[in-house]
C-alpha cells in the first residue's frame, strides 16, 4: 500500500512548507541567505537527516537483537555538496556509541550502520520518480 507525504506551502509566496507524514507534522524552509525565513530545515537537510536517523536506529535495532549493552547513539552527517551540480553529493557519517561496549561490538555497529535501509536506498537502489498533477 502506498504511503503518502503531504507538503503544503505555509503562506503565499513563502518557501516555508508544512509536511505531514504518518500523523506527524514537520516544517521545511530555505535558509535566510537562500531567500527563506530559516524556520525549518531545507530539503537537503531533511535528506541528510533521514540518513542520520536510519543509521542510528539501525545500530539500536542490531544492538537489541544481539544483546549489546548500547545505551545511546549519536550520528553526525557532514555534507559536501560542492560538486552536486556535476553529479557528486558527498556525505560522511560520524557515529558515536555509548555504553559498556567492546571494541568488536563498536566495529560491528559501524558495519551494520553502513547497511541501513536509507544508505542502501541512496546508493544501491534505482529510484523512479514521476511528477504528475494532483487530482
Amino acid at each position: 500500500m502506498p504511503k503518502t507525504v503531504v507538503c503544503k506551502t505555509e503562506s503565499k509566496g513563502s518557501f516555508a512548507h508544512v509536511i505531514e507524514v504518518g500523523g506527524h507534522t514537520l516544517r521545511s524552509d530555505q535558509s535566510l541567505d537562500a531567500g527563506g525565513e530559516g524556520s525549518g530545515p531545507g530539503p537537503h537537510d531533511l535528506f541528510d537527516a533521514a540518513l542520520a536517523a536510519c543509521k542510528s536506529q539501525t545500530a539500536i535495532w542490531y544492538a537489541r537483537k544481539k544483546g549489546f549493552p548500547l545505551e545511546t547513539v549519536e550520528t553526525r552527517i557532514e555534507r559536501d555538496d560542492s560538486d552536486e551540480r556535476s553529479g557528486t553529493y558527498r556525505l560522511k557519517a560520524r557515529m558515536a556509541f555509548t555504553g559498556p561496549l567492546t571494541e568488536e561490538q563498536r566495529a560491528k555497529l559501524l558495519e551494520i550502520a553502513d547497511r541501513c535501509p536509507i544508505h542502501k536506498l541512496m546508493t544501491e537502489v534505482e529510484v523512479q520518480i514521476a511528477t504528475v498533477p494532483l487530482a
